[in-house]
């Protein structure tokens, strides 16, 4: 009696792995994606252009009597350059808050198993919250306009200044982003993100730092928020040498190395937490 024994062999299948987009076209999708959430829920627009508005009425028409500016320079023309610089904090609230979510409700988790660079995970949305950082900057400047704000140069001098405007939201978004990924909530990261608004009061934002105590006006000078504001006031000041101590090229030079050293430090740490 033969037996026959049948061997089954399993044809032997070669895995290819998936093809991966690229960096750029991953990127602008994912920015894409977060740009249209922010569409469908217009109250975050809104609400953020009401609270903008508020704050720089309330600086123009409450403190503004009682505060001056330097030599020369008109207290609303002193204001609007730091209140719109500072304005980039308010919009990265957002962004901490924004990127909480998404890590809650799981939507990194679905775009990290999609076969995109990792870093366009984290590149998209800090492309789609500078360009929310380009819209606020640009209804707190039309508001500006309104109370009273004349710049003092040309109109290539007040390019150069919104420009510099969105290079800073640029940077601090990355910040406010790593903040969202450590905060475990959307509530946490808006706390947290309460931490960097002193900075924008020991600065020269709102007041000329000279008025300040004697031993803060060190830790004033030399903080990231008064070199970004003062660069961007120099362009639209009158005498920016005479009115703040130095001329635009060198106020825009510090702040275009404080914006580097933040994108350096944190952009890296932000997208390793994607990751």
């Amino acid at each position: 009696m033969n037996a026959t024994t049948a061997t089954l062999t399993s044809p032997t299948t070669t895995r290819h792995p998936r093809p991966q987009a690229g960096l750029v076209t991953s990127t602008l999708v994912v920015a894409k994606r977060t740009l249209l959430h922010f569409m469908r829920t217009p109250a975050l627009l809104v609400v953020a252009t009401v609270q903008g508005a508020m704050f720089l009425l309330i600086f123009r028409y409450v403190f503004g009597g009682a505060i001056s500016g330097p030599p020369g320079v008109n207290y609303v023309d002193f204001l609007v350059p730091g209140y719109v610089v500072t304005g980039v904090l308010f919009s990265g609230m957002g962004a901490a808050a924004g990127v909480a979510e998404d890590l809650q409700m799981g939507v990194v988790d679905r775009l990290r198993s999609l076969p995109i660079p990792r870093l366009a995970v984290a590149g998209g949305r800090a492309l789609a919250e500078t360009v929310l950082v380009v819209w606020g900057a640009a209804v707190t400047t039309a508001i500006g306009f309104a109370v009273g704000f004349r710049p003092a140069g040309s109109v290539g001098d007040a390019l150069i200044a919104f420009g510099l405007v969105v290079v800073f939201g640029f940077s601090f978004t990355w910040v406010f982003m790593l903040i969202g990924e450590l905060s475990g909530s959307a509530q946490a990261a808006q706390g947290m993100s309460l931490l960097v608004f002193p900075l924008t009061f020991v600065s020269s934002a709102y007041v000329p730092v000279d008025t300040m105590p004697g031993w803060m006006q060190p830790i004033a000078r030399n903080q990231p928020i008064t070199v970004m504001v003062d660069a961007v006031r120099s362009w639209v000041v009158d005498d920016p040498t005479a009115a703040l101590g130095h001329s635009p090229a060198y106020f825009t030079v510090r702040a275009l190395l404080w914006s580097a050293a933040l994108v350096l430090v944190f952009a890296p740490v932000a997208v390793a937490r994607y990751r």
